[in-house]
């Protein structure tokens, strides 16, 4: 005969065990947390975890080997499609900002694989930018430069001209110099400056006599460059050197044209041709040239030209813009002349942080 069981007989039954036992019966372990409709518990990513250390986190190792390839590979991008080679070569040193990321999230991911393949970002982004790191500049100097984009909305132009007269350089280079201002500029800096010459947009002051003075054309239909000859003086063992101060064409951003810097590419291909003919064996080039030292685009002044900056500075020395600069369009580049020292001075008030280089024969 079936035995039937009640709620109350199963209480019993199950009381009566558990006497038996010596005490209740603990619960099993559930597989669910959360309560009712829970999801199953997963642990958490562990370092322990030797096999799960090395198969997880590909998404991370791809992401650090992409964009160790981009730094890699960065002169190979064409500019064929709205520039973008210089784009990215403009803003080159800001890509190492990913490594930190991608690092949080391999730390995050317990992820020996992310954190392994991490180091190629890092090594490459390294031997791309690491010499700016370190403190290259020396004491001394025989001749001080500055250049400056002063720009032609400066509320302060006299201010402007007081700063730059105070940093004791010897020859000043000055860019974006409206018309309706060279007469301020004049003034502010004639006890400073006994010699100066102005051509179009761009000017040059100096405390050693300026000659052969003409612009130079570097097709914008009015002049934005110009070329002099300083005579320093046996004092400073340089001689006769040949300034050029240019202002190269800017560059936008557009969503429907990319980044256009094809007028800036030409007049820095006819500036190098005119510095590639320049009879003096000293020369130097002040200015705001609208591209950084990666930019393959201003290879023609590049190739013939060293950055006083790279040679003799300490960091990158971001000049633009000035209120938080995050890229060095500014340059002084130098041929037959041994870079001392390279800086950027304190805000004028411009959108643009002058340039300072100490130069030795």
């Amino acid at each position: 005969m079936a035995r039937l069981f009640s709620p109350e007989a199963r209480r019993g039954a199950r009381a009566a065990a558990e006497s038996t036992a010596g005490g209740p019966t603990p619960p099993a372990p559930s597989p669910y947390v959360g309560g009712a409709g829970g999801a199953a518990a997963r642990p958490g990513p562990r370092w322990r975890d030797r096999r799960g250390r090395w198969t997880r986190g590909w998404v991370v190792a791809g992401a650090a080997l992409l964009l160790a390839l981009v730094m890699l590979v960065h002169s190979r991008v064409p500019n064929g499609i709205g520039n973008l080679g210089s784009l990215l070569q403009t803003f080159l040193p800001w890509l190492g900002l990913g490594i930190p990321v991608l690092a949080l999230c391999a730390v995050l991911r317990r992820s020996v694989t992310a954190v392994v393949a991490l180091l190629a970002p890092a090594l490459v982004w390294l031997d791309l930018f690491g010499g700016l790191l370190v403190d290259k500049t020396g004491e001394g100097g025989a001749l001080m430069v500055v250049s400056h984009n002063v720009d032609a909305g400066n509320a302060d132009p006299a201010g402007t001209a007081r700063q730059l007269a105070a940093s004791g350089a010897d020859v000043l280079a000055i860019q974006e110099l409206p018309e309706t201002q060279i007469a301020t500029y004049g003034e502010e800096l004639a006890d400073a400056y006994p010699y100066h010459a102005v051509e179009g947009t761009v000017g040059l002051w100096s405390r050693h006599p300026i000659g052969d003075t003409r612009p130079v054309d570097i097709g914008l239909g009015w002049t934005r460059a110009m070329r002099a000859t300083i005579s320093t003086g046996e004092e400073t063992g340089l001689g006769q050197v040949a300034v050029y101060v240019a202002h190269l064409p800017s560059v936008r951003v557009q969503f429907n044209a990319g980044f256009t810097a094809g007028q800036r590419d030409d007049a820095a291909e006819m500036l190098a041709q005119s510095i590639a003919a320049e009879p003096q064996d000293r020369v130097v080039l002040l200015g705001d040239l609208n591209g950084t030292m990666n930019d393959g685009a201003l290879a023609p002044l590049t190739s013939q030209l060293r950055s006083t900056q790279g040679a003799a500075g300490a960091g990158f020395g971001f000049s633009w813009p000035a209120s938080f600069p995050m890229a060095r369009i500014d340059q002084i580049l130098v041929r037959g002349v041994e870079p001392v020292s390279a800086w950027t001075l304190p805000s004028t008030g411009s959108d643009h942080l002058p340039v300072a280089s100490r130069l030795d024969p």
